[in-house]
């Protein structure tokens, strides 16, 4: 159990003031850098005290990833799979209920929900389930040292990746303050964006991944989209949640599809988090999306940033 007690770093304002950081972002907001990644000054304090203080349990899952990779899905999923190991609860679609991100809180965004979870992090029964945006780099150590806390991680096309994120950011902003693509193409190259910069963020876990396959489970967002049944057989496996049988399997599978989650009313209306639509959760959800948005020379220094950061990793996105 973690004491919620403050970082001293998060108290030192002076010293977080002589961190590195941007006059502005894309949505106009400052960004700070620790330890290497960029974040706006409240998740980098909640990042802080985070890792600082959290103390995992056993059968804790995370789930990881940088923003706009699949996130919600893989949330709708997990949620899916414990919840059809619970006779008692099985009956029960949770999912119509509540948008994903309420069951599966993100640990440095927790100050942005705008309803009462149904459990605090801290009082959340086991097997926890929670979120991260955060790099491997600065989880606690607790997560990383442990035996038995297990993480999922997800990523996805580094250009799909920035259009997604491009329209969720301009999603939160009224209409002379949308941010150009070619600027957003900049600061993604050079890794100054929220969480970024993303080629480290992926490098990392995947890293992780290698050394410890039965404790990080590596995934990709594409693969998901291509042979659905086979990445989630796999996950439910992870997790120590096999399938009996073909037909709990389709279940879940149908619960979770894209299109399902997408047209449920909860995500229709509503917010989870402040300032935040759910249905900015389910724009399209295609893969190649970026085709539409980007000119030659954008998808060119992308690609040529990409092949560089991923060179002799075995990653290929």
């Amino acid at each position: 159990m973690c004491e919620k007690k403050s970082s001293p770093i998060v108290n030192n304002n002076e010293e977080i003031e002589k961190l590195p950081k941007t006059d502005h972002f894309w949505n106009n907001s400052q960004l700070y850098q620790w330890e290497g990644f960029w974040s706006t000054l409240i998740i980098l304090k909640a990042a802080m005290v985070f890792k600082a203080t959290f103390k995992s349990e056993p059968n804790d899952v995370l789930l990881a990833s940088s923003m706009k990779t699949g996130t919600t899905w893989l949330k709708a999923i997990c949620v899916s799979i414990m919840q059809a190991g619970n006779k008692e609860e099985e009956e029960e679609d949770l999912l119509v209920k509540d948008n994903p991100h309420f069951y599966v809180p993100t640990i440095e965004a927790m100050d942005y929900y705008s309803k009462p979870l149904t459990h605090d992090l801290y009082t959340m029964p086991s097997p926890r389930l929670f979120h991260t945006h955060l790099p491997y780099r600065v989880l606690p150590d607790s997560i990383k040292n442990s035996n038995n806390c297990k993480i999922i991680y997800i990523t996805r096309n580094p250009k799909d990746t920035l259009i997604s994120m491009w329209h969720f950011m301009n999603s939160r902003n009224r209409l002379e303050d949308l941010s150009p693509l070619e600027e957003v193409v900049e600061h993604f190259c050079k890794g100054v964006h929220q969480y970024g910069p993303f080629f480290e963020h992926v490098l990392e876990y995947w890293e992780e991944s290698k050394k410890e396959p039965q404790k990080i489970l590596f995934l990709k967002y594409e693969d998901l989209k291509i042979d659905t049944k086979k990445e989630v057989a796999k996950i439910a496996l992870f997790l120590g949640k096999p399938f009996g049988n073909e037909e709990d399997l389709e279940i879940v599978l149908n619960k979770c599809s894209l299109e399902r989650l997408k047209n449920l009313e909860v995500n229709k209306s509503g917010s989870i988090l402040s300032n935040i639509h759910n249905s900015a959760y389910f724009r399209k959800g295609i893969v190649g999306d970026w085709k539409n948005y980007m000119k030659p020379e954008m998808e060119e220094q992308l690609d040529k940033i990409t092949k560089l950061k991923l060179q002799g990793s075995g990653l290929e996105l």
